[in-house]
């Protein structure tokens, strides 16, 4: 019994479009299999393997980012916290990794300059000897400085236990392969079994998130983010370029997407798509 679970999730898995569309296969095979008389075993058979396939699907989801997620944190905590705080601590003359962190820095510095000397002015603050003025910015730099050091002994934390948590999923992926069709098939059903509206909505979601008008302000702040995360240097100009290239990019292959596979496959969706878009 198990072993024609595992055969019919198989055939899920590499089930393969034709020109037929979907909807029409299976208008054909559920009359088909009314009449059939073994139409209840089979259907239980069905449920069984989709039950299957389902909870194979889920836990297969969990462990595949779960995992290289608790290796990322016990590699940061127990592993590349002493090392690299050691070998850091260890050259003092080192605070910052690139100039972008420089440039934070000294704008953090000057930000807190200007409200010291606006709270005076306003009589907000007693008035402070020059001397007190220059013991306070003495101890604000070091707390700037302690502050980005720390940042930059977390970026190169961040570049190693990051490479550990990718070489372990595509260890998962290249291991689990079994796991990764049934995963793959689950994930084509759910697609696949959605209404010709929700698929329209799920894809006008999807391209105003990434290629739509206000995309370009969210790409900035992911890239930030992720430059900032590996200690890179938060270039503007390389960020623009970004910006104005990859938005292009992804919205050409995800149009040729719709002209190549899903027109083909539900040419409903892609009708009801152009009406909701217009």
């Amino acid at each position: 019994m198990k072993y024609w679970n595992l055969k019919k999730i198989n055939q899920y898995s590499f089930e393969k479009t034709g020109i037929v569309p979907r909807s029409m296969n299976k208008l054909f095979n559920r009359f088909k299999q009314e009449l059939n008389p073994n139409s209840e075993t089979e259907a239980i058979e069905e449920f069984k393997a989709a039950k299957y396939q389902t909870s194979t699907s889920v836990k297969y989801i969990i462990f595949l980012f779960l995992s290289p997620i608790l290796l990322n944190q016990i590699s940061k905590i127990f592993l590349l916290d002493p090392i690299v705080n050691n070998l850091w601590n260890k050259n003092n003359a080192s605070i910052f990794l690139n100039l972008s962190q420089e440039e934070r820095a000294f704008a953090d510095l000057q930000r807190f300059e200007e409200k010291l000397h606006f709270e005076i002015l306003i009589g907000k603050l007693d008035d402070l000897s020059s001397e007190d003025i220059e013991n306070k910015m003495s101890n604000k730099a070091l707390d700037i400085a302690l502050e980005y050091s720390a940042e930059s002994a977390n970026a190169i934390k961040n570049v190693v236990a990051d490479f550990i948590s990718i070489i372990i999923f595509i260890s998962i992926l290249i291991i689990n392969k079994r796991q990764f069709s049934i995963l793959k098939s689950f994930v084509n059903e759910s697609i696949y079994g959605l209404s010709d509206t929700a698929k329209a909505f799920l894809i006008i979601l999807f391209t105003d998130i990434f290629v739509g008008f206000h995309s370009p302000h969210g790409w900035e702040i992911v890239i930030e983010a992720i430059l900032r995360h590996f200690g890179l240097p938060e270039s503007r100009d390389f960020i623009f370029i970004f910006i104005s290239t990859f938005p292009v990019v992804l919205d050409t292959i995800f149009k040729y997407w719709i002209f190549r596979y899903l027109n083909r496959i539900s040419p409903s969706a892609v009708a009801t798509y152009h009406n909701m878009n217009e």
